[in-house]
């Protein structure tokens, strides 16, 4: 689904930063077919990575000490307004809005529990120019040790709704949703996990998850999670050669539309 604009409240970007730009642009171009060009020397070593000629994600090198990691931009009208409101409902701004060249404004935030989210005012990058297609981001989750304060933080900063299915913690699953549209989701955090803050974590899609964790091993990659079948088609849990994870899922074709 090819995108030129998204609403408040829409995660609408995806990007990487990490210890090896040059080694993951490779890794991802491998899997996903990505054409990743190197931007201006302005952007300090920003890359973003194209698919039929439209930007879907960035990658980047690791600006603070800390493993290699996938972060969710929600676009937002007013960035200075929402990092405000971050603040007064108990979250931490972790990068104040700054603007970022002409392309648009910028921030980086935590929630109460610690997991980060950052935002996007845009200028004349809108976000990911397509969605929800083989090789391109189609969902962000997040993994939380406190799903009543979370739903309260995000409904208070992002205006999200919030649609439960199952028991409330562990074994359940919610949505947010803008509109009435589920735009990301939210799990607690499995009994058993090895030990981890609460996260974001980034899908991208995939026409086949299997196939696309055996081009994974192909390429030096590592699996955590084998491909399995959940309601929205079949997803596996992954890392890049460089450690940061991020999620395949192949979509059912009515979830995918």
């Amino acid at each position: 689904m090819e995108k030129d604009s998204y609403e408040h409240g829409v995660p609408s970007w995806v990007d990487l930063m990490t210890s090896d730009p040059a080694g993951a642009a490779q890794f991802y171009a491998g899997l996903f077919g990505w054409d990743v060009q190197q931007g201006p020397p302005e952007a300090g070593g920003y890359a973003i990575a194209h698919l039929r000629g439209r930007a879907v994600a960035g990658i980047g090198p690791l600006q603070n000490p800390g493993p290699p990691v996938w972060s969710t931009y929600v676009s937002v009208d007013d960035a200075d307004q929402v990092a405000e409101a971050a603040t007064a409902n108990g979250g931490k701004v972790l990068m104040p809005p700054m603007d970022v060249l002409d392309a648009g404004r910028g921030a980086i935030l935590a929630d109460p529990a610690g997991a980060v989210i950052s935002l996007w005012q845009p200028g004349s990058h809108p976000g990911a120019g397509i969605v929800n297609e083989p090789g391109t981001y189609c969902w962000s989750e997040l993994v939380t040790t406190d799903l009543a304060g979370s739903k309260a933080f995000y409904k208070a900063v992002l205006g999200w709704g919030v649609e439960s299915y199952g028991p409330e913690g562990p074994g359940g699953y919610a949505e947010f949703q803008v509109g009435g549209r589920a735009v990301a989701g939210m799990m607690a955090m499995p009994p058993g996990a090895p030990p981890m803050p609460p996260h974001w974590g980034v899908y991208f899609a995939v026409a086949d998850a299997d196939a696309g964790v055996a081009r994974i091993r192909e390429l030096g990659g590592q699996i955590m999670v084998e491909p399995r079948d959940i309601e929205p088609g079949r997803f596996a849990v992954a890392a890049d050669p460089q450690g940061a994870a991020f999620q395949l899922l192949a979509l059912k074709e009515d979830t995918a539309s």
